[in-house]
């Protein structure tokens, strides 16, 4: 208690306490009318810069779930045009194999029954040179028989006696 006792600050004295009140008085006055103004008014402009970056910032967010929103149609939209597509394609790929397995078929065809008319023209000349070689050998046999039965007199009158009964039988 003693230490207390001799302790200017915790001993009270009205001189001190009045100008210690007037001193915190003028500083409040002083504060209140030049600094308090500009420290609220620095505050509540902090306090609305932080409102609008928080406003755009859900703006942002907005924008952003706008814009996946937008790709995701526009990967679907991508994906159905590429769907559409590949489908056409082998719808056009399918036509394209089928008309070329088609006009194979016709050509393969025209060549078979080219072939089949060639074969024929080759049978028919064929045919045609046989029977030329056959009529001329035919033709050169009969004369050598011939020849050997005319050598004979009796033969010759024989064979157009025969060839005259012939002729009234018919």
């Amino acid at each position: 208690m003693i230490l207390l006792a001799l302790n200017p600050l915790v001993s009270p004295d009205p001189g001190l306490f009045i100008w210690s009140t007037v001193t915190f008085l003028i500083l409040f006055f002083l504060l209140s009318k030049f600094a308090w103004k500009p420290i609220v008014k620095a505050l509540d402009e902090r306090e609305r810069s932080i409102e609008d970056a928080l406003a755009k910032a859900e703006m942002a967010k907005a924008e952003m779930a706008k814009l996946i929103s937008e790709n995701e149609d526009l990967l679907k939209e991508a994906r159905l045009e590429r769907d559409s597509i590949l489908k056409e394609a082998k719808e056009i790929k399918d036509q394209i194999v089928n008309d070329a397995k088609d006009q194979a078929k016709s050509e393969g065809a025209k060549l078979i029954e080219k072939a089949k008319i060639e074969i024929t023209n080759q049978k028919l000349a064929a045919m045609a040179e046989i029977k030329n070689q056959v009529s001329s050998l035919s033709i050169e046999i009969a004369e050598k028989v011939l020849r050997k039965q005319f050598e004979d007199q009796g033969k010759q009158q024989a064979l157009v006696n025969d060839l005259l009964k012939e002729v009234k039988l018919n």
